[in-house]
């Protein structure tokens, strides 16, 4: 059956996050907004059949706008083809489970997941700090963790958790994310040293072309990133709150033009996620 849409450059994005999902139709021409955002409460009970429901919610208020067009979705964990593997800041019961069918089974649409911090690296690519960059791009987000994402002459390498890296016997984001800075009470004087052994770090690992700083604490990057002495040239993000739900479009329509050759069983392990 033919989608159904006003324009197939508009995919709805929705960014599911630990307080509030938030959507919006993406004019992937521009990657801008064609209508307001609209932005519901996180389930306190977030199973993955109460945060469908909000889902459904989202995708009635722009039923008008996006037609039968495919959804993307982000989500704070690794979607390993349509499998989230495990998952902290959600409800368990979506870990193990192929989120993707049993999102398409629940709301009736074909869904496209991916992890949050994939979702800004793309939305920053195309649109934001790094647009039209030909080379290897490593965005950060530095926020309660460190996110990450590597994209290649424009193509995501997925799921990488580059704030995971060990550091002198330390988890880096246990040593080097922002709210450890908060936590610790550092100056960013003091924050930026911790910060530069992680880059360097990094740099050395992958030789990236450009670092693109995100996360909150990115409005604030005139007061540490020129306290950093790299190779690469590091810019923060721009793309901001926005960048969830255009990443999350972007690899909505992705999917369309190179669908996942892997993703053919349903994971035997999956449980019912009623829970």
């Amino acid at each position: 059956m033919p989608l159904r849409c006003a324009s197939m450059s508009i995919i709805l994005g929705i960014d599911v996050g630990g307080s509030g999902i938030k959507g919006a139709p993406v004019d992937l021409e521009t990657g801008e907004f064609t209508a307001d955002r609209l932005r519901i409460p996180t389930p306190e009970k977030s199973t993955p059949k109460n945060v469908a429901r909000v889902m459904a919610q989202i995708i009635e208020h722009f039923s008008d706008d996006i037609g039968d067009a495919p959804i993307g979705l982000t989500i704070p964990a690794p979607v390993v083809h349509g499998v989230v593997p495990f998952i902290a800041n959600l409800h368990k019961s979506w870990t193990g489970i192929h989120a993707e069918k049993f999102l398409q089974d629940a709301l009736g649409r074909s869904f496209t997941l991916v992890n949050d911090a994939d979702a800004a690296g793309l939305a920053e690519v195309h649109f934001g700090a790094a647009k039209g960059h030909p080379g290897l791009v490593i965005l950060t987000t530095l926020g309660t963790g460190i996110g990450s994402a590597i994209i290649h002459r424009g193509v995501l390498i997925p799921n990488a958790e580059l704030g995971h890296l060990e550091l002198d016997g330390h988890d880096a984001e246990t040593r080097a994310a922002s709210s450890i800075k908060d936590k610790e009470g550092l100056s960013y004087a003091e924050w930026a040293v911790r910060l530069q052994r992680y880059y360097s770090h990094v740099e050395m690992l992958f030789s990236p072309d450009l670092f693109v700083v995100g996360g909150g604490v990115s409005k604030d990057a005139d007061q540490f990133m020129h306290l950093l002495k790299l190779r690469t040239p590091i810019v923060p993000a721009v793309m901001r709150n926005k960048a969830g739900i255009v990443g999350a479009a972007l690899a909505a329509r992705d999917a369309i033009e190179h669908p996942d050759m892997l993703d053919t069983t349903v994971n035997p392990e999956a449980t019912d996620p009623a829970v």
